[in-house]
């Protein structure tokens, strides 16, 4: 492979995860090759890592866009143009009088149209959050130790109330590659359940974050990273550019990126769980 990296770490998970954050890229934007799958030997004695070679996949060629042309059929504008000017003066009346008559409904579509990309993401943010209690912690800690054990793991958890005064809870243990998942997948969805437990306990409402192996931060330093890529992207191109589907706190980390660029601007399209961050050219 040209261009590649080689990467190794405990599991192949592991592996996958370290090369896109030092490629800069998603897993649909990277291609890799099993070189060792790695084991866990026997009570640590003769483990062995897994080492896998990566590379970003080669970009298509941008197919050339196609622009409508704005008059519809020329020859119709030469017939109009041979027109007697008092059929003219008929149909410029006709217009105006139907203009009169019927407003245009243009801003108020345009109004519709903005006003959830304005409202993009920002409902949770608003929320104010309920002081954690301790039972609630405990029962968020006494969840996450019985699924976790259900997986066959031993994981450390230690549990903290930070700045922004949400519970987050850190998890320390072997193979934490398969709790984090592909993309943040399997995280995302223990984090989902926490908070519904978390919530069950206590009035007000009640934030969980799960982290583990400092994988929040990494995400957020390659979602940065794949922000200003993409805007790069776009401003070369002049063509707009979606991004994967993403979690809200992942879509949130793209509009932030590129907000005070002056050149580009986003917006989401798409339903849960499939809505996406698409990036175009300011007009």
């Amino acid at each position: 492979m040209n261009g590649s990296i080689r990467v190794s770490a405990k599991t192949v998970d592991d592996a996958i995860t370290e090369a896109m954050i030092q490629l800069g890229a998603t897993s649909d934007k990277i291609e890799y090759e099993v070189i060792e799958k790695g084991s866990p030997g026997f009570l640590g004695i003769g483990m062995k890592q897994a080492v896998i070679e990566a590379r970003r996949k080669p970009e298509p060629e941008p197919e050339p866009e196609i622009f409508s042309a704005p008059e519809e059929n020329p020859v119709k504008e030469e017939e109009k143009a041979e027109e007697p000017a008092f059929r003219k003066k008929e149909k410029t009346e006709k217009r105006q009088k139907k203009e009169a008559v019927k407003p245009s409904k243009k801003p108020e579509k345009t109004e519709k149209e903005e006003k959830p990309v304005k409202a993009e993401e920002t409902k949770r943010e608003e929320t104010v959050l309920a002081e954690v209690q301790e039972g609630t912690v405990a029962a968020v800690e006494e969840f996450l130790k019985n699924t976790l054990a259900a997986m066959e793991m031993e994981v450390e958890i230690t549990s903290e109330i930070d700045a922004d005064g949400a519970l987050s809870i850190n998890m320390k243990g072997e193979h934490m590659g398969i709790l984090i998942g592909k993309r943040g997948q399997t995280l995302d969805a223990l984090q989902y359940l926490a908070n519904r437990v978390a919530n069950k306990h206590q009035d007000g409402y009640v934030r969980v974050k799960l982290d583990t192996e400092n994988y929040r931060a990494r995400r957020e330093e390659t979602l940065k990273h794949l922000a200003k890529n993409i805007a790069h992207k776009v401003k070369r191109t002049r063509r707009p550019v979606a991004l994967e589907p993403m979690n809200p706190y992942e879509r949130r980390i793209i509009h932030s990126a590129l907000q005070s660029d002056p050149y580009v601007t986003t917006h989401s399209e798409g339903e849960e769980p499939y809505r996406k961050v698409v990036v175009t050219l300011k007009r």
